[in-house]
């Protein structure tokens, strides 16, 4: 021994080994896993684990799998679109300084990453602006975080279509019901935390879990993972430009909710239900949250199909403006120069997030004024922040006045808008809209999200590749493993 050793440290060094030795052998071969899985498990939590680990295996109603293949779509197209744009060149500079590797695709580049690189780099991209999917009722944007995570875990694991588009669905059906449990406008508005970023976070993680095969036992420890990263907190209003937004809807919870998956599927365990006992998930966020909500309707409420598509390239609160400004330029055609006035009525809660914002393509009163000069709200023009400060736009701009509903704020979550256009002969024009164009209650045709996702890609992957990959998505049955969709999306 030598003299600096500790004889007592030596003693407790000897006596840990031995104990090794003798754990060892009493257990023999017995897995780590069997060992950990021995807390009490809540009714709720043993549904939504054992559905959770069924999904991959569950054939899907036809109208669950066509709005999940125009999800899956959408949001591949606003990955697209979005990589030209501020957040997707910051996430791509993450990505190359990071000097990690890996095979998972970095879409719209040559580059490619570490699964969890790529799912909060594409995150980001799909986050990059308004283009993506939202969900009113939970207050969350699902298909930005989880078809990204849910990709990535795809192209590891070497998944087919059809289990990719359950294990998409399964996230649809996780994540918004979180935030759902916590009823989650007055939680959004009381609770100072990012409603998007929690729903997403589940989302995610229960889809690269479907993707990665677990089972209910694993699903569970998936669930502990992902509420032990659940995180974002409402100041991503006071972002300025969209990076740390794209971050905290998108990047972070897909990049959180794959680690989640990938750590369960390693080997780590975790506690058997974080929902319930001490100091749960929901003591910790939510204390007065209705778990049952967490497995209300599974099976025959696909979230999915209650998630809206965006017809307007714009933030979620300016849809029903643009649709109601749309419904009257269509029946009459208006001359910019004859306007004396516009006033646009939405929800209070609607209102504060697009009011005079510095974004154009978040800022209510600059979209209507687009609409009006172009007829139109392109991808190109929702994106042109060099038009802010154009004279003609700001002088019809300044005539766009919005209005605060009491009445609109108490049909809330649906999105709803009032437009009223005054021309300077005393001719009142005006729409009210209650069900925006892409909603479950007004729903966009393949046609139509077809077109929308072919104008956003098409640009950067070229007509060509932009048609197979939305004839693949479409035929995504078929598709023996999706590191071939996954190749459609790189740059060649």
């Amino acid at each position: 021994m030598s003299p600096r050793t500790n004889p007592m440290q030596a003693s407790r060094r000897a006596l840990l080994r031995g104990a090794g030795v003798g754990v060892a052998a009493i257990l023999g071969t017995a897995p780590l896993r069997a060992l950990a899985a021995t807390g009490t498990i809540s009714p709720v939590m043993a549904k939504l684990s054992a559905y959770m680990a069924e999904a991959g295996d569950r054939a899907l109603p036809d109208a669950v799998v066509e709005a999940a293949k125009h999800h899956i779509l959408d949001t591949f197209a606003a990955m697209v679109s979005g990589s030209g744009l501020l957040p997707a060149k910051a996430a791509y500079s993450f990505a190359a300084s990071y000097g990690g590797s890996g095979d998972a695709t970095l879409v719209a580049s040559r580059a490619t990453a570490d699964p969890l690189v790529a799912a909060l780099v594409n995150g980001m991209l799909a986050h990059s602006d308004e283009t993506d999917d939202s969900n009113e009722f939970s207050q969350s944007h699902p298909g930005a975080p989880i078809v990204p995570a849910a990709l990535a875990a795809a192209e590891k694991f070497g998944i087919d279509g059809t289990r990719f588009l359950r294990a998409v669905t399964l996230g649809y059906d996780v994540g918004p019901r979180v935030t759902l449990s916590f009823d989650a406008i007055p939680f959004r508005n009381t609770g100072h935390k990012s409603t998007h970023a929690i729903a997403g976070a589940f989302g995610a993680a229960a889809a690269a879990a479907c993707a990665a095969g677990l089972d209910a036992q694993q699903m569970r420890w998936v669930l502990d993972y992902a509420a032990q990263q659940s995180s974002g907190i409402g100041a991503w209003t006071r972002d300025t430009q969209h990076i740390e937004k794209s971050f905290v809807f998108a990047g972070m919870p897909a990049r959180s909710g794959l680690t989640a998956a990938l750590m369960v599927k390693a080997g780590c365990t975790g506690i058997d239900d974080i929902f319930s006992g001490a100091d749960n998930y929901f003591l910790a966020y939510a204390p007065d949250a209705h778990l049952d909500e967490l497995t209300a309707g599974l099976g025959e409420r696909y979230e999915v199909a209650r998630t809206n598509i965006k017809k307007w390239t714009v933030g979620s609160p300016i849809q029903a403006p643009l649709d109601a400004l749309s419904n009257i330029l269509r029946r009459r055609s208006i001359d910019p120069g004859t306007i004396q006035s516009v006033i646009v009525r939405v929800a209070h809660t609607e209102a504060r997030v697009v009011d005079n914002r510095d974004m154009p393509d978040i800022c209510l009163q600059h979209m209507v004024a687009i609409m009006l000069l172009d007829g139109t709200a392109s991808f190109q023009a929702a994106h042109d922040k060099g038009r802010m400060a154009d004279p003609t736009v700001l002088r019809l701009r300044a005539k766009v006045q919005l209005i605060p509903s009491d009445e609109l704020e108490r049909l809330e979550p649906a999105r709803a808008a009032i437009v009223e256009i005054a021309l300077n002969d005393g001719t009142i024009l005006s729409d009210k809209v209650l069900a925006v164009r892409g909603t479950a209650d007004n729903p966009m045709p393949r046609a139509e999200v077809v077109t929308k996702c072919r104008d956003l890609m098409a640009p950067v992957l070229g007509a060509d590749r932009t048609s197979v990959l939305i004839d693949t998505v479409l035929g995504i049955e078929t598709v023996k493993t999706m590191r071939d969709v996954a190749g459609l999306l790189r740059l060649s």
